[in-house]
């Protein structure tokens, strides 16, 4: 498609915002539900509901909802009668994968999401037949949420790309296409594993400054990458790019992602064409869909750009520049070494950042990413690019917080790192809270570093 009918297509009058924006009774603070430990829950309380995929002991996965330590059987429920109304949507919740429940978009979600919140609410009539539907999460196995068809990253976190130009090219650390279009590459689903499960360190090729010839061996320098998760809904047809204002509604909701990355195999590999094995070896997420709107009341307007930003092209721009179509989410990364679990100890809190560091929003995602005609599916992946802040207590990555390896950072227990050691364990955590609104959170996003195979 012409860059000059997409432009016009942007142009047309103002579109209805999303719904997934607005706030109903599902978000009322004083909400409780009859399922005791979800009450005034640090993450999963009845205003949350995320959906995921879960297995039972001894049982097949299936697909659930978080509501405190316990998990819906959402399979269960499909046949209690209780959603009779609503069965074809209940039913695509509770299969193995939720590809088919993603696709089925806004209003679907919000139809069960409503109905979820009046079955868990205090006082449901339902109780007593919902309560042998619940398993505990300590004894269920959580699952990837969806089969990704395809997995982007983006690389929206101005700050993350400013401190890394600064390492590489102190004269010129943001390249000038930055500010213009959001930058992303298209990654590996295959690799992409829910929170828990442990990866082996990557073989590559790698060369130092000082040596003269590549060496094939372990990756001496791994890292994490504390990023946003954003998985697809509905998709659009080849050839059909997504409006803008239209973007919201094409996205399902949000995860945790760590997007591991082998900066020595990096630097080797990344000219001309970017990452390759450097990042394909092993993705993080986290395994709960926190749905655009459980975060209803946590979104944001996008931050005005600086003085002498350029303004986004015509496709990026959505017709109200007031809209909430940015995120306000905390996020902690912690890491845990193989002597800090041995002695008992808990994990050290390397950074601290909020994703309203973004300079790009999830929608321009979107966006851009259908902007030539790409036909985006459900259960596709993005992820938001590395989130930092301005000061090295809220860098996202190793790389930002040691400055290329040069300045290690010393752990409480007299460990030191530059980058991760086999044994590591790298957590990422996030909250969303506002005053006057019950806090949710994503669980965690967490996975340790084996030995590399010989």
């Amino acid at each position: 498609m012409q860059g000059s009918t997409l432009d016009a297509r942007a142009k047309q009058p103002p579109r209805p915002t999303s719904s997934a924006v607005a706030l109903d009774a599902s978000h009322d603070p004083a909400l409780r539900s009859w399922v005791e430990s979800a009450r005034d829950h640090a993450e999963f309380p009845i205003q949350n509901l995320p959906f995921g995929v879960f297995s039972p002991e001894g049982g097949q996965a299936r697909g659930g909802v978080a509501i405190g330590d316990e998990i819906l059987d959402l399979a269960a429920l499909a046949g209690s009668g209780l959603c009779a109304d609503i069965e074809e949507i209940v039913s695509a919740a509770a299969a193995p994968t939720l590809n088919g429940f993603l696709g089925l978009g806004t209003k679907a979600r919000k139809q069960l999401r409503a109905r979820l919140s009046a079955l868990l609410a205090e006082g449901s009539p339902a109780q007593a037949t919902l309560k042998p539907m619940l398993h505990p999460a300590r004894n269920c196995t959580l699952g990837l949420p969806a089969r990704i068809g395809d997995y982007t990253d983006f690389y929206a976190g101005i700050q993350h790309a400013l401190n890394i130009g600064s390492l590489l090219r102190p004269d010129n650390p943001l390249l000038p296409n930055y500010k213009h279009i959001p930058i992303g590459y298209n990654g590996r689903a295959s690799s992409v594993r829910p929170s828990g499960e442990s990866f082996l360190r990557p073989n590559g090729q790698r060369k130092r400054p000082d040596e003269t010839e590549p060496s094939f061996g372990p990756c001496r320098n791994l890292d994490y990458e504390l990023e946003l998760g954003i998985w697809i809904g509905p998709g659009n047809a080849q050839g059909s790019p997504v409006l803008i204002d239209e973007a919201d509604d094409r996205i399902a909701g949000f995860c945790l992602l760590n997007d591991w990355s082998a900066r020595d195999i990096q630097a080797w590999e990344y000219q001309p064409l970017g990452p390759f094995l450097s990042k394909g070896f092993a993705t993080t997420i986290s395994p709960w869909i926190v749905t655009l709107e459980a975060l209803a009341p946590f979104r944001k307007a996008q931050a005005p750009r600086s003085d002498g930003d350029p303004a986004a092209l015509p496709y990026l721009s959505p017709s109200d520049a007031t809209a909430p179509h940015a995120l306000d989410i905390t996020l902690e990364v912690f890491i845990e070494t193989a002597a800090m679990r041995a002695n008992g100890l808990i994990p050290h809190r390397l950074s601290l950042g909020n994703t309203r560091d973004l300079y790009w929003t999830p929608a321009q995602f979107v966006a851009h990413h259908s902007s030539n005609g790409c036909n985006l599916k459900p259960g596709d992946l993005f992820g938001s690019g590395t989130i930092s802040g301005r000061d090295p207590g809220s860098f996202g990555s190793l790389m930002e917080i040691t400055r290329g390896g040069r300045e290690p950072i010393a752990l409480p227990n007299g460990e030191s790192r530059t980058y991760l050691a086999d044994g590591d364990a790298i957590v990422m955590k996030a909250s969303a809270r506002r005053e006057g609104f019950a806090s949710i959170g994503f669980g965690e996003c967490r996975a340790e570093v084996l030995p590399a195979r010989s």
